[in-house]
C-alpha cells in the first residue's frame, strides 16, 4: 500500500518541476559574441561573392 502512494507523490512532484516556466536565459556576453559572429560572417559572404552570383554555385 506503500509504494503505490510514493510513486503518485513522486509522479506529483516530478509533474510540477516539469511544467514549471522555464528561466530566461540573458547572458549578454553570449549574445554579443553571436552578434560578432554573425557580423564576420556576412563580412566574409560580402566578400566572397560577386553581385549577381549565389553562395551555393
Amino acid at each position: 500500500m506503500i509504494i503505490p502512494v510514493i510513486a503518485v507523490l513522486a509522479a506529483a512532484v516530478w509533474a510540477g518541476w516539469a511544467q514549471r516556466a522555464p528561466k530566461a536565459t540573458g547572458d549578454p556576453a553570449s549574445l554579443a559574441e553571436h552578434r560578432r559572429f554573425m557580423a564576420a560572417m556576412e563580412r566574409t559572404t560580402a566578400d566572397t561573392v560577386g553581385p549577381g552570383e549565389h553562395a551555393g554555385r
